[in-house]
C-alpha cells in the first residue's frame, strides 16, 4: 500500500537516527514513557517470587521484554498513521502509543485506530505497519541487557520456558532469530493462533498446558498491562519489564515487581530465593 512505500523511503539508512527529530526527549537511558514521579507505589513494588517455589518454569513476553522493540513501534505507527491523516496529520506522541496502542493486538488496534475502515482494509494497514517494524527491527535490534545471563541461569537449572506474544508469526519468528534463542525455547505461543490474545489468559494457558507446568510454580516476564493481566489471568506471577512503560503503570496492573533490565540485583535476589527455599530441581 502507498503509505508504506511511502514511509519506508524516510528510513533509507538508519531509522532510529532519521526519526528522532520527531521525538526529541527520547533518550535511551531514560525509559520510554517514564517520567519521574513522587506517587508511591502499591505494596506490591516490594513482593517476592518466593511464593511460586519450587520453580519449574518461566514464560516471556517477546517485544519489550527480549528486546527493546517499543520504539521501533512506536516510530512505524506514527509515520503510517500519519501518512493516512490520522489526528488531523498530526504525529502520535509517547503518551498516545503508551495508553492506546503499546501490548494490544492488532485486530484489537483496528478497532481502536481505525474505527470506521471496513475490517479487511484496517487488517491490511497493520500487515503493512508491521512490514515497516521488520524493516527497522532487522536493520538494528539489540537485547534487554542481562538476558545472555538469564537465559543460561535458566538453561543451567533446567526450567522449562516458552515465549507467549500478541505479534503475528513472522515478527515473532524474526525476533527470536535475531536475538539467537531459536533453541532456548522449548513452546512458542501466537495469540493468534488462541481462542482470545491478551489481556485474556488464553496465550498463557495454552503455554502452562504444553509446558505441562502449574501456574502456582511458574512466572512470567511481560513488559505491558495486557501481557501482565494476561498472566495474572492465568493464575500466575508476573515481573514487569519497565523497559519503556511506567513502572507504577505495570505495578498498578498487578505485576509483583518491577525491574529495568535482567540486571537488576532485586530480579537476582528473588531467583537465589526461589530456589533456595525449595530445591526441586
Amino acid at each position: 500500500m502507498p503509505a508504506l512505500a511511502t514511509s519506508l523511503h524516510l528510513f533509507p539508512n538508519n531509522p532510529i537516527l532519521r526519526t528522532k527529530p520527531y521525538f526529541p526527549n527520547f533518550s535511551s537511558t531514560i525509559p520510554f514513557g517514564f517520567s519521574a514521579s513522587s506517587s508511591s507505589y502499591p505494596i506490591n513494588s516490594n513482593s517476592s517470587l518466593s511464593f511460586v517455589a519450587p520453580l519449574e518454569a518461566i514464560l516471556f513476553d517477546i517485544d519489550g521484554t527480549l528486546c527493546d522493540s517499543d520504539p521501533l513501534h512506536f516510530y512505524a505507527f506514527r509515520d503510517m498513521l500519519q501518512e493516512i491523516g490520522f489526528n488531523e496529520g498530526s504525529p502520535i506522541d509517547e503518551d498516545f502509543f503508551i495508553n492506546n496502542i503499546s501490548g494490544k493486538h492488532n485486530e484489537e488496534l483496528c478497532r481502536v485506530l481505525l474505527p470506521d475502515w471496513e475490517f479487511e482494509k484496517a487488517m491490511n494497514f497493520m500487515v503493512d505497519k508491521e512490514a515497516l517494524f521488520r524493516r527497522l527491527a532487522s536493520e538494528q535490534l539489540e537485547p534487554i541487557s542481562g538476558l545472555e545471563n538469564l537465559c543460561k541461569w535458566v538453561e543451567d537449572l533446567g526450567l522449562k520456558r516458552a515465549a507467549v506474544t500478541n505479534a503475528p508469526r513472522s515478527n515473532a519468528e524474526l525476533l527470536i532469530s535475531m536475538l539467537n534463542l531459536q533453541d532456548f525455547f522449548e513452546v512458542i505461543v501466537l495469540a493468534e493462533e488462541c481462542a482470545r490474545p491478551k489481556p485474556f489468559p488464553d496465550p498463557y494457558l495454552k503455554a502452562l498446558d504444553a509446558l505441562k507446568v502449574s501456574p502456582n510454580h511458574t512466572f512470567v516476564f511481560e513488559d505491558s498491562v495486557s501481557g501482565i493481566k494476561a498472566a495474572n489471568g492465568a493464575g500466575m506471577a508476573a515481573v514487569g519489564m519497565a523497559t519503556r512503560n511506567p513502572e507504577k503503570m505495570l505495578l498498578d496492573a498487578g505485576a509483583t515487581l518491577v525491574i529495568k533490565d535482567y540486571n537488576e540485583p532485586k530480579l537476582w535476589e528473588n531467583l537465589e530465593r526461589v530456589i533456595k527455599e525449595k530445591l526441586p530441581l
